[in-house]
């Protein structure tokens, strides 16, 4: 079995992931040029967040690539799950940037540095352009995936950072007042932790193989019950390959007299037209078959 990538929401979205890396790359160049030319500390700092930004979004996109290898004997679901192991990284990246800016207001709160705030504003002004149009480009995609989600938080968080950038340049250019660098930081630090906490508690639960939060197994054990031939239904079990891609594992006892092909296929079509379950796993067995427990029913 080949991993199709293209079909997952993530390999949909690789475009358009790979032209925010670009441009979010260059700007993060000019940020450090700029940095470097007026002796903005802000900047500079800013430059190197904007760096483990990207490290992340290219993690994203090699995700995506590496996901699309094909299938082993020893990995026959492929490496679907590289994407979640990528948003997971991501999700711990952007909680050690969380720290770190507010790590670096503290200090800079205790000692506000002097900053040239003019030139801070028009390249932050530059890297809102930039991340708006990185927000736009992925917003639709990061509804879809774990990965995609990761990636525009990169994006998010770098846009908060150049709002917050520019409004302590703007209030340090217009009053002198250089503690609004620090408290401004801390604003966007706190900002980010709540969000990247969702993003790494739903990364594993994929990987601790948690039932999907866009399958009710209540309602899908109610469905396969009510399929003509069905006598009961136990070890139901639903998990994610990867975001957007859901499988489902049953066993399922014929009621006397049932045809097993038809209860297999009443079942398997049931489940597929009603649910957003990509891949099934049907034991159908004897109603008195020892290893039927009616229990689990």
């Amino acid at each position: 079995m080949a991993s199709d990538i293209a079909a997952t929401p993530a390999g949909k979205n690789k475009k358009k992931l790979a032209v925010v890396l670009g441009l979010t790359t260059i700007y993060l160049v000019a940020e450090v040029v700029g940095g470097l030319l007026t002796g903005s500390l802000a900047l500079l700092a800013d430059a190197g967040h904007m760096t483990t930004d990207v490290a992340g979004l290219g993690l994203a996109l090699l995700a995506i690539w590496f996901g699309g290898r094909p299938a082993t004997p020893e990995r026959t679901y492929g490496y679907y799950r590289a994407e979640i192991l990528a948003a997971l990284a991501n999700a711990v990246v952007l909680f050690g940037i969380s720290f770190y800016i507010l790590y670096e207001a503290y200090l800079r709160f205790l000692d506000p540095p002097k900053v040239e705030s003019g030139w801070m504003l028009v390249v932050a002004a530059i890297g809102l352009v930039v991340n708006l149009a990185g927000m736009a480009i992925l917003r639709s995609g990061s509804g879809e995936s774990l990965n995609m989600k990761g990636a525009y938080f990169e994006v998010l968080s770098d846009m908060l950072t150049s709002i917050g950038v520019m409004a302590a340049g703007a209030i340090m250019w217009s009053t002198g007042w250089y503690y609004a660098d620090p408290l401004f930081s801390a604003g966007i630090g706190l900002f980010i932790l709540p969000r990247t906490w969702k993003l790494l508690k739903d990364a594993l639960h994929v990987l601790l193989e948690g039932t999907p939060s866009d399958v009710n197994l209540a309602a899908v054990r109610e469905t396969i019950r009510a399929t003509a031939g069905v006598a009961s239904v136990h070890d139901l079990h639903a998990w994610s390959l990867t975001s957007g891609s859901n499988a489902l594992s049953v066993h399922v006892a014929l009621a006397d007299g049932a045809d097993h092909v038809a209860v297999l296929s009443g079942v398997r079509r049931r489940i597929i037209e009603g649910f957003p379950i990509a891949h099934t796993t049907i034991q159908v067995e004897p109603r008195d078959w020892k290893g039927c427990d009616s229990t689990h029913d």
